[in-house]
């Protein structure tokens, strides 16, 4: 069996923090969890898919908005995603943890079984980690994956005459995000709607097994859309070098986003096309694959260059951390 090292500051550092013992248990990829200078994770594949993302209190979230089980939960499962996006299996998380001195312990307590239950949705572990005094909290996630012996799906592979599908549902999550922003109480109106668009954005849903599936289906390109359909499609054109057309008409609205466009006036598609973090997979597939019903075929693959909407090219939409 193949193993990797995974070091990042002293892994034991966070293990006594969160107690490891009573509250991280470890699956089977991770060979020595928390309580070393460094982590021994299995790498059955001899390749190793990694990612990582910071979250930054008042940027990414806030703590009258979120409880530490939410942030715990959302940190794990924009990196779980990344990797499902490349067609791999999460094994193991590492987190980079820094955080005011009164934090209290309850919220760390629970930011840590958060992290846990979202790596049990796909069998991987926390692995260990790091911990900082810091004038704010700062989440910092590291995500280990295996590709079990296939391909990884990147970016540039989307080819003309290819379909674009979705996995996942899109717009829940900037829905919820407006209905925060608004002020509004999220249980008046239509109550259990709105509260799942809240519910979403504090707590995503990636659809995680879609991703291997698409690999082995025999998916071209694949994206995990975090930043918006519209920005996210955007890198898979540049990146194939094609033109992306959308038809709007071919997505399935969730009714959570229409009874959030109707307490709040707004245009549900807006949310739908460049709304973030709802962590659904968009992938290419050539056109002779059998798509399962998980995969909503919503455009296709050209000769050219960007992304259209009803044969209109689009801005960039979406998240830009730099705009």
């Amino acid at each position: 069996m193949r193993r990797c090292v995974i070091t990042v500051g002293d892994l034991g550092e966070f293990g006594v923090i969160a107690r490891v013992s009573r509250r991280l248990p470890q699956g089977e990829a991770v060979l020595l969890g928390p309580g070393d200078d460094a982590a021994l994770v299995s790498a059955p594949d001899g390749r190793v898919v990694v990612s990582t993302d910071v979250l930054i209190e008042g940027r990414h979230f806030r703590r009258r908005w979120s409880s530490g089980y939410d942030v715990g939960r959302k940190a794990a499962a924009q990196n779980l995603a990344d990797v499902a996006a490349m067609g791999g299996v999460p094994t193991a998380i590492v987190v980079g943890l820094g955080m005011p001195a009164d934090l209290p312990v309850a919220w760390v307590d629970e930011l840590t079984d958060g992290f846990r239950d979202e790596c049990a949705l796909v069998g991987a572990s926390v692995a260990g980690g790091d911990i900082t005094r810091c004038d704010t909290v700062v989440v910092a996630v590291t995500v280990l994956g295996d590709l079990q012996g296939r391909a990884p799906v990147k970016r540039s592979g989307a080819r003309p005459g290819h379909v674009v599908a979705v996995a996942g549902e899109l717009g829940r999550s900037a829905a919820g995000l407006a209905l925060l922003q608004s002020g509004r109480d999220p249980y008046e109106g239509e109550a259990k709607l709105l509260e799942e668009a809240v519910g979403v954005h504090l707590r995503p849903s990636p659809p995680y097994a879609r991703g291997p599936e698409a690999a082995r289906l025999g998916a071209s390109a694949m994206i995990d859309v975090s930043d918006g359909l519209l920005q996210d499609l955007g890198h898979v054109a540049a990146a194939s070098g094609v033109r992306i057309d959308l038809d709007p008409e071919s997505f399935a609205v969730p009714e959570a986003v229409l009874a959030a466009a109707r307490e709040l006036e707004a245009d549900p598609l807006d949310w739908v096309l460049s709304g973030g973090e709802d962590h659904a997979l968009a992938a290419a597939f050539p056109p002779d694959v059998a798509l399962p019903p998980a995969w909503r075929v919503i455009g296709g693959v050209s000769e050219g260059e960007g992304v259209y909407v009803r044969g209109r090219v689009t801005g960039p939409g979406g998240w830009d951390h730099f705009r």
